[in-house]
């Protein structure tokens, strides 16, 4: 399941991150690419240890912390601290998939990648190419999006980003463990919830009918959850 996330970071918060990030010390993306990804991935990466990706990182995990429609769509159990990216002069990341587990240097903190994300800091229309495309039982989903706006998808898909041919793609990525480690279990979860929604929306949340489907989504979670 692939899920668009709206105005993750406002206007300001984009700003706020971009000061951060830009006079950075910018290094080779590899930093934290598998054996494999290294051969596919030409881009620039900021420290994940430099101050100002802690800071800016911090802003991206209350942003999601905030926002209900990403809770909802990845039930994250841990989230890898955000990571930010810049592709320009051609750089691209070729065909890949994301390493299973994660681990953070210098620590003991360690997740199992159920899901990706990545969070555009750049406006489309200011560089060529840069799409993320990723590749689904339903063929390719290309995803370009207006800066503070986030997509979330399995890291058990084959993706890339093509090669950006003008200007600069900025973004932040981040890799998450879910409560509910199979996709198609979540892709239930996250259709009955909006059921769930739309329902009480209309009928109100004391109604018999929207009181028995959130028990249902609440026992199916309980059923699935992994803590």
């Amino acid at each position: 399941m692939l899920t668009i996330v709206p105005d993750l970071l406002s206007a300001a918060e984009v700003a706020r991150v971009r000061e951060l990030i830009e006079p950075g010390d910018w290094v080779d993306g590899n930093a934290t690419s598998g054996v494999q990804s290294a051969l596919a991935k030409r881009n620039a990466q900021l420290p994940e240890d430099s101050a100002a990706a802690r800071e800016a990182g911090t802003l991206v995990l209350d942003a999601l912390g905030r926002s209900a429609l990403f809770v909802a769509a990845a039930l994250p159990l841990k989230v890898f601290p955000p990571l930010f990216n810049r592709y320009a002069g051609g750089q691209a990341f070729g065909t890949h998939v994301d390493t299973a587990v994660r681990i953070r240097r210098g620590s003991d903190f360690r997740l199992r990648a159920d899901l990706s994300a990545t969070i555009f800091l750049e406006d489309p229309g200011a560089y060529d190419g840069g799409e993320l495309i990723v590749e689904g039982a339903f063929g390719e989903q290309q995803v370009k999006l207006p800066a503070g706006q986030a997509v979330v998808y399995p890291s058990s898909s084959l993706h890339r980003v093509a090669p950006v041919t003008r200007g600069v793609r900025l973004a932040s990525f981040l890799w998450l463990q879910s409560m509910v480690r199979d996709d198609g279990a979540r892709a239930i979860l996250w259709e009955l919830d909006r059921g769930v929604q739309a329902a009480g929306a209309a009928l109100g949340q004391g109604d018999a009918a929207v009181v028995r489907l959130t028990g249902v989504y609440h026992n199916l979670l309980r059923r699935w959850a992994e803590m």
